[in-house]
């Protein structure tokens, strides 16, 4: 199967991908000897999911700024 990037890095995953993994909104993303790997982080798994965003050093701050910008504000 084939998922094309946009011109904003954006990817549309085929809908046979998410059946076979569920339907999840978040994905851990990584690499991995030249693939891209995404794992789905279920919403029990949301303690991991801010432990991740505190180890990048993201704070709410930057994401709301991220949200302005995104939005071209």
């Amino acid at each position: 199967m084939l998922a094309k990037k946009t011109s904003k890095n954006q990817l549309t995953l085929p809908k046979a991908i998410l059946k076979a993994v569920g339907d999840a909104t978040y994905f851990d993303v990584s690499a991995e000897d030249g693939r891209i790997v995404l794992t789905p982080v279920r919403p029990q798994d949301a303690d991991a999911v801010r432990k991740k965003l505190e180890a990048l050093g993201i704070t709410e701050d930057d994401a709301r700024d991220a949200i302005q910008w995104a939005r071209g504000r």
